[in-house]
Protein backbone atom coordinates (compact mmCIF):
# COMPACT_ATOMS: atom_id res chain seq x y z
CA UNK A 1 0.00 0.00 0.00
CA UNK A 2 1.06 3.35 -1.18
CA UNK A 3 1.96 5.82 2.04
CA UNK A 4 0.54 9.30 1.20
CA UNK A 5 2.55 12.30 2.13
CA UNK A 6 -0.19 14.75 2.51
CA UNK A 7 -0.69 16.56 5.69
CA UNK A 8 -3.52 17.91 7.65
CA UNK A 9 -3.34 21.49 7.43
CA UNK A 10 -3.33 21.05 3.46
CA UNK A 11 -6.79 19.21 3.47
CA UNK A 12 -9.45 21.84 1.60
CA UNK A 13 -13.31 21.13 2.45
CA UNK A 14 -15.92 23.06 0.90
CA UNK A 15 -18.62 24.00 2.98
CA UNK A 16 -21.89 22.76 1.11
CA UNK A 17 -24.78 24.64 0.96
CA UNK A 18 -28.29 22.92 0.38
CA UNK A 19 -29.03 24.02 -2.98
CA UNK A 20 -25.90 22.88 -4.47
CA UNK A 21 -26.31 19.83 -2.71
CA UNK A 22 -30.08 19.14 -3.68
CA UNK A 23 -28.50 20.08 -7.76
CA UNK A 24 -25.90 17.18 -7.43
CA UNK A 25 -28.78 14.61 -6.01
CA UNK A 26 -31.03 15.74 -8.60
CA UNK A 27 -28.33 14.67 -11.55
CA UNK A 28 -27.76 11.68 -9.74
CA UNK A 29 -31.31 10.81 -10.04
CA UNK A 30 -31.79 11.71 -13.73
CA UNK A 31 -28.52 9.65 -14.29
CA UNK A 32 -30.33 6.88 -12.30
CA UNK A 33 -33.03 7.43 -14.41
CA UNK A 34 -31.48 7.23 -17.48
CA UNK A 35 -29.47 4.36 -16.75
CA UNK A 36 -29.50 1.18 -18.74
CA UNK A 37 -26.31 -0.82 -18.95
CA UNK A 38 -24.81 -1.63 -15.55
CA UNK A 39 -22.24 0.71 -16.41
CA UNK A 40 -24.45 3.15 -16.50
CA UNK A 41 -25.51 2.15 -12.81
CA UNK A 42 -22.39 2.10 -11.58
CA UNK A 43 -20.98 5.70 -13.04
CA UNK A 44 -24.56 6.90 -11.50
CA UNK A 45 -23.59 5.44 -7.96
CA UNK A 46 -20.14 6.61 -7.85
CA UNK A 47 -21.34 10.28 -8.55
CA UNK A 48 -23.18 10.09 -4.88
CA UNK A 49 -20.26 8.37 -3.22
CA UNK A 50 -18.16 11.18 -4.53
CA UNK A 51 -20.58 14.02 -2.94
CA UNK A 52 -21.12 11.66 0.64
CA UNK A 53 -17.28 11.20 0.55
CA UNK A 54 -17.14 15.44 0.32
CA UNK A 55 -19.74 15.39 2.87
CA UNK A 56 -18.43 13.61 5.28
CA UNK A 57 -15.06 15.40 5.03
CA UNK A 58 -16.61 18.41 5.58
CA UNK A 59 -18.42 17.34 8.42
CA UNK A 60 -15.70 15.72 10.24
CA UNK A 61 -13.50 18.28 9.90
CA UNK A 62 -16.06 20.91 11.17
CA UNK A 63 -16.86 18.86 14.72
CA UNK A 64 -12.75 18.32 15.13
CA UNK A 65 -12.52 22.22 15.15
CA UNK A 66 -14.94 22.59 17.48
CA UNK A 67 -13.99 20.08 19.61
CA UNK A 68 -10.63 21.27 19.43
CA UNK A 69 -11.17 24.56 20.69
CA UNK A 70 -14.90 24.71 22.07
CA UNK A 71 -14.60 28.72 22.69
CA UNK A 72 -13.42 29.85 19.05
CA UNK A 73 -16.32 31.84 17.37
CA UNK A 74 -15.59 30.58 14.50
CA UNK A 75 -15.24 26.95 14.86
CA UNK A 76 -18.77 27.21 17.16
CA UNK A 77 -20.78 29.10 14.14
CA UNK A 78 -19.34 26.37 11.77
CA UNK A 79 -20.69 23.68 13.98
CA UNK A 80 -23.86 25.50 14.38
CA UNK A 81 -24.06 25.90 10.65
CA UNK A 82 -23.44 21.99 10.41
CA UNK A 83 -25.59 20.83 13.15
CA UNK A 84 -28.99 23.50 10.74
CA UNK A 85 -27.68 21.86 7.23
CA UNK A 86 -26.99 18.00 8.86
CA UNK A 87 -31.38 16.95 8.95
CA UNK A 88 -31.54 18.78 4.92
CA UNK A 89 -28.59 16.39 3.99
CA UNK A 90 -30.12 13.32 5.65
CA UNK A 91 -33.51 13.73 4.35
CA UNK A 92 -31.66 13.82 0.53
CA UNK A 93 -29.41 10.79 1.31
CA UNK A 94 -32.62 8.89 2.90
CA UNK A 95 -34.51 9.69 -0.39
CA UNK A 96 -31.85 8.26 -2.38
CA UNK A 97 -31.76 5.01 0.07
CA UNK A 98 -35.46 4.69 -0.44
CA UNK A 99 -34.88 4.57 -3.87
CA UNK A 100 -32.26 2.01 -4.26
CA UNK A 101 -33.97 0.18 -1.89
CA UNK A 102 -37.48 -0.13 -3.70
CA UNK A 103 -35.81 0.26 -6.84
CA UNK A 104 -36.92 -2.60 -9.36
CA UNK A 105 -33.13 -2.98 -10.09
CA UNK A 106 -32.74 -3.70 -6.39
CA UNK A 107 -30.45 -6.98 -7.35
CA UNK A 108 -28.16 -5.07 -9.96
CA UNK A 109 -27.70 -2.35 -7.26
CA UNK A 110 -26.57 -5.16 -4.14
CA UNK A 111 -24.87 -6.49 -6.40
CA UNK A 112 -22.86 -3.61 -7.29
CA UNK A 113 -22.74 -2.43 -2.90
CA UNK A 114 -22.76 -5.49 -1.68
CA UNK A 115 -26.05 -6.70 0.62
CA UNK A 116 -24.56 -5.16 3.85
CA UNK A 117 -25.29 -1.41 2.25
CA UNK A 118 -28.73 -2.48 2.04
CA UNK A 119 -29.38 -3.88 5.34
CA UNK A 120 -27.80 -0.61 6.98
CA UNK A 121 -30.25 1.20 4.97
CA UNK A 122 -32.90 -0.46 5.70
CA UNK A 123 -32.48 0.42 9.29
CA UNK A 124 -31.48 4.26 8.32
CA UNK A 125 -34.78 5.01 6.15
CA UNK A 126 -36.61 3.88 9.37
CA UNK A 127 -35.19 6.79 11.66
CA UNK A 128 -35.82 9.86 9.69
CA UNK A 129 -38.64 11.82 8.27
CA UNK A 130 -38.68 15.56 7.44
CA UNK A 131 -40.83 16.02 10.37
CA UNK A 132 -38.22 15.59 12.23
CA UNK A 133 -35.79 18.00 10.84
CA UNK A 134 -36.66 20.31 13.70
CA UNK A 135 -36.20 18.26 16.73
CA UNK A 136 -32.78 17.27 15.39
CA UNK A 137 -31.45 20.50 14.87
CA UNK A 138 -32.20 21.27 18.62
CA UNK A 139 -30.67 17.75 19.60
CA UNK A 140 -27.22 19.22 18.37
CA UNK A 141 -27.79 21.82 19.59
CA UNK A 142 -28.46 20.44 23.53
CA UNK A 143 -25.53 17.85 22.91
CA UNK A 144 -23.15 20.85 22.18
CA UNK A 145 -24.21 22.69 24.92
CA UNK A 146 -23.50 19.42 27.25
CA UNK A 147 -19.90 19.47 25.35
CA UNK A 148 -19.33 23.20 26.30
CA UNK A 149 -20.37 22.83 29.73
CA UNK A 150 -18.10 19.75 30.60
CA UNK A 151 -15.09 21.55 28.39
CA UNK A 152 -15.45 24.76 30.90
CA UNK A 153 -14.81 22.92 33.99
CA UNK A 154 -11.75 25.10 35.52
CA UNK A 155 -10.77 23.37 38.83
CA UNK A 156 -8.53 24.59 41.15
CA UNK A 157 -6.46 21.85 42.70
CA UNK A 158 -3.37 21.95 45.15
CA UNK A 159 -2.26 25.30 43.34
CA UNK A 160 -2.86 24.16 39.80
CA UNK A 161 -5.92 24.91 37.41
CA UNK A 162 -6.92 21.55 35.98
CA UNK A 163 -10.11 20.72 33.88
CA UNK A 164 -12.06 17.22 33.96
CA UNK A 165 -9.31 15.40 31.87
CA UNK A 166 -6.41 17.20 34.53
CA UNK A 167 -8.07 15.97 37.30
CA UNK A 168 -7.76 12.61 36.80
CA UNK A 169 -4.28 12.42 37.26
CA UNK A 170 -4.68 13.33 41.06
CA UNK A 171 -7.99 10.76 41.34
CA UNK A 172 -5.54 8.22 40.84
CA UNK A 173 -2.89 10.08 42.61
CA UNK A 174 -1.25 6.92 45.39
CA UNK A 175 -1.98 9.47 48.43
CA UNK A 176 -5.53 8.38 49.01
CA UNK A 177 -6.08 11.76 51.05
CA UNK A 178 -4.94 13.11 47.20
CA UNK A 179 -7.69 11.29 45.70
CA UNK A 180 -10.08 12.32 48.43
CA UNK A 181 -9.49 15.85 47.84
CA UNK A 182 -9.74 15.53 43.83
CA UNK A 183 -12.65 13.24 43.64
CA UNK A 184 -14.55 15.92 45.98
CA UNK A 185 -13.21 18.85 43.94
CA UNK A 186 -14.50 16.98 40.85
CA UNK A 187 -17.89 16.35 41.72
CA UNK A 188 -18.04 20.06 43.60
CA UNK A 189 -18.08 21.12 39.23
CA UNK A 190 -21.28 18.67 39.20
CA UNK A 191 -22.76 20.01 42.06
CA UNK A 192 -22.42 23.37 40.98
CA UNK A 193 -24.32 22.77 37.75
CA UNK A 194 -26.36 20.38 38.39
CA UNK A 195 -29.41 22.54 37.42
CA UNK A 196 -28.07 22.46 33.86
CA UNK A 197 -27.10 19.49 33.33
CA UNK A 198 -30.62 17.77 34.65
CA UNK A 199 -32.09 20.55 32.93
CA UNK A 200 -30.07 19.88 29.31
CA UNK A 201 -30.92 15.75 29.70
CA UNK A 202 -34.41 16.36 30.65
CA UNK A 203 -34.86 18.10 27.36
CA UNK A 204 -32.87 15.39 25.48
CA UNK A 205 -35.14 12.67 27.18
CA UNK A 206 -38.31 14.29 26.25
CA UNK A 207 -37.01 15.35 22.53
CA UNK A 208 -36.11 12.22 21.58
CA UNK A 209 -39.12 10.52 22.72
CA UNK A 210 -41.30 12.94 20.77
CA UNK A 211 -39.04 12.39 17.37
CA UNK A 212 -39.55 8.48 18.42
CA UNK A 213 -43.34 8.64 18.59
CA UNK A 214 -43.45 11.06 15.36
CA UNK A 215 -41.82 8.43 13.53
CA UNK A 216 -43.98 5.67 14.70
CA UNK A 217 -42.04 4.26 17.70
CA UNK A 218 -43.26 3.45 20.80
CA UNK A 219 -40.07 5.22 22.85
CA UNK A 220 -37.32 5.99 22.14
CA UNK A 221 -35.46 2.77 22.51
CA UNK A 222 -36.69 1.16 19.11
CA UNK A 223 -35.37 4.24 17.17
CA UNK A 224 -31.85 4.36 19.15
CA UNK A 225 -31.30 1.04 18.50
CA UNK A 226 -31.93 1.90 14.74
CA UNK A 227 -29.71 4.72 14.64
CA UNK A 228 -27.18 3.03 15.99
CA UNK A 229 -27.39 0.37 12.27
CA UNK A 230 -28.39 -2.84 14.56
CA UNK A 231 -29.40 -5.53 11.65
CA UNK A 232 -28.29 -8.67 13.75
CA UNK A 233 -29.20 -8.52 17.45
CA UNK A 234 -32.02 -7.04 19.23
CA UNK A 235 -32.96 -5.54 22.64
CA UNK A 236 -34.00 -9.36 24.55
CA UNK A 237 -29.70 -10.22 23.06
CA UNK A 238 -28.77 -7.40 25.11
CA UNK A 239 -30.78 -7.99 27.69
CA UNK A 240 -29.82 -11.57 28.04
CA UNK A 241 -26.05 -10.54 27.43
CA UNK A 242 -26.03 -8.17 30.62
CA UNK A 243 -27.53 -10.83 32.74
CA UNK A 244 -24.26 -13.12 31.62
CA UNK A 245 -22.09 -10.11 32.78
CA UNK A 246 -23.89 -10.29 36.18
CA UNK A 247 -23.89 -14.01 36.65
CA UNK A 248 -20.07 -14.53 35.36
CA UNK A 249 -17.95 -11.43 35.58
CA UNK A 250 -19.49 -9.37 38.47
CA UNK A 251 -18.61 -12.32 41.02
CA UNK A 252 -14.49 -12.13 39.49
CA UNK A 253 -14.95 -7.82 40.30
CA UNK A 254 -15.92 -8.28 43.81
CA UNK A 255 -13.06 -10.76 44.02
CA UNK A 256 -10.88 -7.65 42.49
CA UNK A 257 -12.22 -5.30 44.54
CA UNK A 258 -11.13 -7.37 47.96
CA UNK A 259 -7.62 -8.02 46.49
CA UNK A 260 -7.51 -4.60 46.33
CA UNK A 261 -8.75 -3.70 49.62
CA UNK A 262 -6.36 -6.12 50.88
CA UNK A 263 -3.20 -4.60 48.92
CA UNK A 264 -4.73 -0.94 50.16
CA UNK A 265 -4.71 -2.42 53.65
CA UNK A 266 -8.31 -1.02 53.55
CA UNK A 267 -11.39 -2.45 55.71
CA UNK A 268 -13.63 -1.02 52.61
CA UNK A 269 -12.44 0.81 48.86
CA UNK A 270 -14.33 3.52 48.58
CA UNK A 271 -15.12 5.17 45.86
CA UNK A 272 -11.75 6.86 45.24
CA UNK A 273 -9.86 4.00 45.56
CA UNK A 274 -11.60 2.06 43.08
CA UNK A 275 -8.59 3.96 40.27
CA UNK A 276 -5.33 2.29 41.63
CA UNK A 277 -4.68 -1.05 42.96
CA UNK A 278 -2.33 -0.94 45.01
CA UNK A 279 0.01 1.50 47.35
CA UNK A 280 2.94 2.49 45.10
CA UNK A 281 -0.58 3.89 42.68
CA UNK A 282 -0.98 3.48 39.15
CA UNK A 283 2.05 2.98 36.77
CA UNK A 284 3.00 6.45 34.83
CA UNK A 285 4.55 7.14 31.65
CA UNK A 286 7.70 8.02 31.76
CA UNK A 287 8.29 11.00 29.81
CA UNK A 288 6.36 13.59 27.63
CA UNK A 289 4.19 14.22 24.93
CA UNK A 290 7.16 14.05 22.15
CA UNK A 291 8.98 10.77 24.13
CA UNK A 292 5.57 9.15 23.95
CA UNK A 293 5.56 9.58 20.40
CA UNK A 294 8.90 8.61 19.79
CA UNK A 295 7.80 5.17 22.06
CA UNK A 296 5.18 4.89 20.49
CA UNK A 297 6.98 4.79 16.94
CA UNK A 298 9.29 2.26 18.17
CA UNK A 299 6.39 -0.19 19.24
CA UNK A 300 4.55 0.08 16.10
CA UNK A 301 7.57 -0.72 14.28
CA UNK A 302 8.64 -4.16 16.65
CA UNK A 303 4.83 -5.03 15.95
CA UNK A 304 4.53 -4.88 12.45
CA UNK A 305 5.66 -2.81 9.39
CA UNK A 306 2.12 -1.36 8.20
CA UNK A 307 1.65 -0.29 12.00
CA UNK A 308 4.84 1.45 11.95
CA UNK A 309 4.57 2.96 8.48
CA UNK A 310 1.01 3.97 8.86
CA UNK A 311 2.47 5.53 12.25
CA UNK A 312 5.09 7.52 11.26
CA UNK A 313 2.62 8.92 8.47
CA UNK A 314 -0.01 10.10 11.01
CA UNK A 315 2.72 11.62 13.26
CA UNK A 316 4.49 13.14 10.09
CA UNK A 317 0.96 14.60 9.01
CA UNK A 318 -0.02 15.96 12.24
CA UNK A 319 -3.28 13.95 11.91
CA UNK A 320 -2.79 13.39 16.26
CA UNK A 321 -3.49 15.76 18.41
CA UNK A 322 -3.11 14.47 22.00
CA UNK A 323 -2.33 17.96 24.38
CA UNK A 324 -5.10 18.85 26.87
CA UNK A 325 -5.38 22.63 26.34
CA UNK A 326 -8.38 24.97 28.35
CA UNK A 327 -11.34 24.91 26.02
CA UNK A 328 -10.34 21.83 24.19
CA UNK A 329 -13.30 19.27 24.25
CA UNK A 330 -13.20 16.19 26.93
CA UNK A 331 -12.51 12.65 26.14
CA UNK A 332 -10.97 10.99 22.98
CA UNK A 333 -12.04 9.95 19.89
CA UNK A 334 -10.63 8.82 16.06
CA UNK A 335 -12.41 10.40 12.71
CA UNK A 336 -11.44 10.70 8.98
CA UNK A 337 -11.67 12.42 5.97
CA UNK A 338 -12.80 9.84 3.16
CA UNK A 339 -12.00 12.14 0.54
CA UNK A 340 -8.19 11.82 1.76
CA UNK A 341 -8.72 8.16 2.58
CA UNK A 342 -6.72 9.52 6.09
CA UNK A 343 -8.14 9.43 10.10
CA UNK A 344 -7.44 11.70 12.63
CA UNK A 345 -6.54 10.96 16.24
CA UNK A 346 -7.99 13.46 18.82
CA UNK A 347 -7.11 12.89 22.93
CA UNK A 348 -6.45 14.24 26.02
CA UNK A 349 -3.18 13.32 27.49
CA UNK A 350 -2.90 14.19 31.68
CA UNK A 351 0.52 11.94 32.60
CA UNK A 352 -1.63 9.06 34.00
CA UNK A 353 -1.44 5.51 32.57
CA UNK A 354 -4.60 5.92 30.97
CA UNK A 355 -2.66 8.22 28.12
CA UNK A 356 -1.30 5.24 27.06
CA UNK A 357 -4.73 3.43 27.02
CA UNK A 358 -6.08 5.66 24.82
CA UNK A 359 -3.73 6.65 22.47
CA UNK A 360 -3.79 2.93 21.56
CA UNK A 361 -7.23 2.17 21.61
CA UNK A 362 -7.77 5.22 19.57
CA UNK A 363 -4.85 4.08 17.23
CA UNK A 364 -6.69 0.50 16.32
CA UNK A 365 -9.96 2.75 15.04
CA UNK A 366 -7.19 4.85 12.98
CA UNK A 367 -5.28 1.69 11.73
CA UNK A 368 -8.52 -0.23 10.74
CA UNK A 369 -9.90 3.36 8.64
CA UNK A 370 -6.43 3.19 6.91
CA UNK A 371 -6.41 -0.56 6.54
CA UNK A 372 -10.00 0.26 4.76
CA UNK A 373 -9.56 3.22 2.63
CA UNK A 374 -9.46 1.44 -0.52
CA UNK A 375 -13.39 -0.30 -0.05
CA UNK A 376 -15.23 1.63 -2.91
CA UNK A 377 -18.16 2.24 -0.74
CA UNK A 378 -18.60 4.75 1.72
CA UNK A 379 -20.90 2.68 4.05
CA UNK A 380 -17.97 -0.09 4.74
CA UNK A 381 -15.39 2.40 5.30
CA UNK A 382 -16.12 1.66 8.91
CA UNK A 383 -18.15 -1.38 10.46
CA UNK A 384 -21.04 -0.41 12.84
CA UNK A 385 -20.03 1.04 16.44
CA UNK A 386 -19.35 -2.15 18.23
CA UNK A 387 -17.23 -3.62 15.66
CA UNK A 388 -15.74 -0.67 15.30
CA UNK A 389 -14.41 -0.95 19.19
CA UNK A 390 -13.38 -4.81 18.20
CA UNK A 391 -10.09 -3.03 16.33
CA UNK A 392 -9.28 -0.42 19.41
CA UNK A 393 -9.86 -2.21 22.49
CA UNK A 394 -7.79 -5.59 21.01
CA UNK A 395 -4.91 -3.23 20.07
CA UNK A 396 -4.65 -2.35 23.55
CA UNK A 397 -4.25 -6.21 24.38
CA UNK A 398 -1.86 -6.66 21.32
CA UNK A 399 0.76 -4.18 22.41
CA UNK A 400 0.91 -5.50 25.64
CA UNK A 401 4.46 -6.67 25.05
CA UNK A 402 5.68 -3.47 24.49
CA UNK A 403 4.33 -1.94 27.53
CA UNK A 404 8.14 -1.79 28.77
CA UNK A 405 8.56 0.92 26.36
CA UNK A 406 6.47 3.14 28.40
CA UNK A 407 6.71 2.14 31.70
CA UNK A 408 9.60 0.31 32.04
CA UNK A 409 9.89 -2.13 35.72
CA UNK A 410 6.13 -1.46 36.04
CA UNK A 411 5.24 -2.87 32.73
CA UNK A 412 4.23 -6.40 34.27
CA UNK A 413 2.15 -4.46 36.64
CA UNK A 414 0.67 -2.41 34.15
CA UNK A 415 -0.44 -4.90 32.36
CA UNK A 416 -2.07 -6.36 35.54
CA UNK A 417 -3.98 -3.64 36.26
CA UNK A 418 -5.24 -3.13 32.47
CA UNK A 419 -6.78 -6.71 32.73
CA UNK A 420 -8.55 -5.94 36.24
CA UNK A 421 -9.96 -2.40 34.86
CA UNK A 422 -11.38 -4.71 31.93
CA UNK A 423 -12.99 -6.89 33.74
CA UNK A 424 -14.31 -4.12 36.36
CA UNK A 425 -15.64 -2.06 33.25
CA UNK A 426 -17.79 -4.69 31.57
CA UNK A 427 -20.54 -4.56 34.33
CA UNK A 428 -20.19 -0.82 34.64
CA UNK A 429 -20.52 -0.85 30.62
CA UNK A 430 -23.83 -2.58 31.31
CA UNK A 431 -25.09 -0.56 34.04
CA UNK A 432 -24.93 2.43 31.37
CA UNK A 433 -26.81 0.61 28.68
CA UNK A 434 -29.19 -0.49 31.47
CA UNK A 435 -29.94 2.41 33.12
CA UNK A 436 -30.65 4.55 29.41
CA UNK A 437 -33.05 1.53 28.91
CA UNK A 438 -34.69 2.48 31.82
CA UNK A 439 -34.70 6.21 31.00
CA UNK A 440 -35.81 6.05 27.83
CA UNK A 441 -38.39 3.46 28.84
CA UNK A 442 -39.92 6.24 31.33
CA UNK A 443 -39.38 9.82 29.52
CA UNK A 444 -41.42 11.50 31.97
CA UNK A 445 -39.38 10.79 34.98
CA UNK A 446 -38.04 13.39 37.03
CA UNK A 447 -34.66 14.03 37.36
CA UNK A 448 -34.46 12.73 41.05
CA UNK A 449 -36.41 9.55 39.80
CA UNK A 450 -33.44 8.92 36.77
CA UNK A 451 -30.77 9.04 40.03
CA UNK A 452 -32.61 6.83 41.58
CA UNK A 453 -32.83 4.67 38.39
CA UNK A 454 -29.02 5.10 38.16
CA UNK A 455 -28.71 3.48 41.93
CA UNK A 456 -30.78 0.60 41.47
CA UNK A 457 -28.10 -0.18 38.25
CA UNK A 458 -25.15 0.31 40.86
CA UNK A 459 -26.78 -2.51 42.89
CA UNK A 460 -27.12 -4.82 40.39
CA UNK A 461 -23.73 -4.00 38.52
CA UNK A 462 -21.28 -2.63 40.82
CA UNK A 463 -22.89 -3.90 44.23
CA UNK A 464 -19.26 -2.73 45.91
CA UNK A 465 -19.54 0.68 45.44
CA UNK A 466 -19.37 3.00 47.99
CA UNK A 467 -19.23 6.78 47.98
CA UNK A 468 -18.35 7.86 51.64
CA UNK A 469 -19.27 11.61 51.81
CA UNK A 470 -18.97 12.39 47.72
CA UNK A 471 -22.79 13.23 48.39
CA UNK A 472 -23.25 14.12 44.38
CA UNK A 473 -22.43 10.11 43.25
CA UNK A 474 -24.21 8.88 46.11
CA UNK A 475 -27.33 10.75 45.35
CA UNK A 476 -27.24 9.00 41.86
CA UNK A 477 -25.78 11.54 39.67
CA UNK A 478 -22.94 9.35 38.44
CA UNK A 479 -24.14 8.90 35.25
CA UNK A 480 -23.99 12.36 34.54
CA UNK A 481 -19.83 12.55 33.70
CA UNK A 482 -20.73 9.98 30.88
CA UNK A 483 -20.71 12.08 27.52
CA UNK A 484 -21.75 9.26 25.69
CA UNK A 485 -25.40 8.88 27.67
CA UNK A 486 -25.98 12.61 26.44
CA UNK A 487 -24.31 12.37 23.25
CA UNK A 488 -24.81 9.58 21.84
CA UNK A 489 -27.16 6.92 23.53
CA UNK A 490 -27.17 2.90 23.48
CA UNK A 491 -23.66 3.50 22.34
CA UNK A 492 -21.52 2.49 25.07
CA UNK A 493 -22.84 -1.33 25.48
CA UNK A 494 -20.50 -2.03 22.44
CA UNK A 495 -17.39 -1.36 24.26
CA UNK A 496 -18.62 -4.08 26.38
CA UNK A 497 -19.52 -6.38 23.59
CA UNK A 498 -16.29 -4.93 21.51
CA UNK A 499 -14.37 -5.83 25.05
CA UNK A 500 -15.66 -9.55 25.17
CA UNK A 501 -14.56 -10.16 21.57
CA UNK A 502 -10.87 -8.61 22.20
CA UNK A 503 -9.93 -10.11 25.39
CA UNK A 504 -10.49 -13.42 23.22
CA UNK A 505 -7.88 -11.64 21.19
CA UNK A 506 -5.53 -11.21 23.78
CA UNK A 507 -6.44 -15.01 24.89
CA UNK A 508 -5.13 -16.21 21.59
CA UNK A 509 -1.96 -13.84 21.66
CA UNK A 510 -1.18 -15.26 24.92
CA UNK A 511 -0.92 -18.43 22.74
CA UNK A 512 0.17 -17.80 19.04
CA UNK A 513 1.06 -13.65 18.75
CA UNK A 514 1.69 -13.81 15.00
CA UNK A 515 -1.83 -15.91 13.90
CA UNK A 516 -3.95 -13.50 16.28
CA UNK A 517 -2.16 -10.25 14.99
CA UNK A 518 -2.61 -11.48 11.19
CA UNK A 519 -6.28 -11.69 12.34
CA UNK A 520 -6.57 -9.11 13.84
CA UNK A 521 -5.31 -7.05 10.68
CA UNK A 522 -7.56 -9.02 8.46
CA UNK A 523 -10.46 -7.98 10.28
CA UNK A 524 -9.31 -4.63 10.08
CA UNK A 525 -9.25 -4.71 6.50
CA UNK A 526 -12.82 -6.00 5.97
CA UNK A 527 -14.08 -2.69 7.31
CA UNK A 528 -17.89 -2.72 7.50
CA UNK A 529 -18.61 -5.52 5.00
CA UNK A 530 -20.66 -7.44 7.25
CA UNK A 531 -22.71 -6.78 10.35
CA UNK A 532 -21.51 -7.27 13.89
CA UNK A 533 -21.73 -11.02 14.22
CA UNK A 534 -20.39 -11.79 10.81
CA UNK A 535 -17.21 -10.08 11.09
CA UNK A 536 -16.91 -11.23 14.89
CA UNK A 537 -17.06 -14.98 13.62
CA UNK A 538 -14.94 -14.14 10.40
CA UNK A 539 -11.88 -13.51 12.68
CA UNK A 540 -12.47 -16.85 14.64
CA UNK A 541 -14.13 -14.89 17.60
CA UNK A 542 -17.11 -16.19 19.41
CA UNK A 543 -20.63 -13.60 19.51
CA UNK A 544 -20.83 -12.05 23.38
CA UNK A 545 -24.27 -13.15 22.52
CA UNK A 546 -23.42 -16.83 22.60
CA UNK A 547 -24.47 -18.35 25.69
CA UNK A 548 -21.03 -19.01 27.68
CA UNK A 549 -19.07 -16.99 25.39
CA UNK A 550 -17.31 -14.85 28.53
CA UNK A 551 -16.69 -18.42 30.27
CA UNK A 552 -13.32 -19.08 29.01
CA UNK A 553 -11.99 -15.08 29.09
CA UNK A 554 -12.95 -15.23 32.77
CA UNK A 555 -11.55 -18.21 33.78
CA UNK A 556 -8.43 -17.26 32.02
CA UNK A 557 -8.54 -13.70 33.40
CA UNK A 558 -8.71 -15.10 36.85
CA UNK A 559 -5.62 -17.26 36.68
CA UNK A 560 -3.44 -14.28 35.57
CA UNK A 561 -4.73 -11.95 38.03
CA UNK A 562 -4.25 -15.23 40.78
CA UNK A 563 -7.78 -15.13 42.31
Amino acid sequence: MSQTTINFADIEVETPNIERVAAEYKNINDALDKAETKVDKQQALQQWEDLRRRLDSWSAITSLHFSQDTTNEDYKNAQSYSDELQPKLTALEVAMKRRLLNSPDRAEFESILGEQAFSLWSADVTTFESIIEDDLVQESKLINEYVQLLASASIEFQGDRVNLSGIRKYTQDSDRNIRHSAEKARWNFFSQNQKKLDTTYDNLVKLRHKMAQKLGYENYIGLGYKRMQRIDYNQGDVASYRDEVVSKVVPLAQKIIAKKAQKLNLDRVQFWDEAVFDLQGNPEPQGDHDWMLKQAQEMFDNLHPELGSFFAMMVKGNFIDLKTRTGKAGGGFCTSFPTEGVPYIFANFNGTKGDVEVFTHEMGHAFQAWQSRNIPTIDYLWPTLESCEIHSMSLEFLTWSQMDKFFGDDAERFREIHLAQSILFLPYGCAVDHFQHLVYANPEAAPKERNEMWQQMEARYLPWREYGDLEYPAQGGLWQEKQHIYCSPFYYIDYTLALCCAMQFWVKAEVDFESALTEYIALCQRGGKASFQALVSSANLVSPFKSGSLSDVVDRAQKFLNL
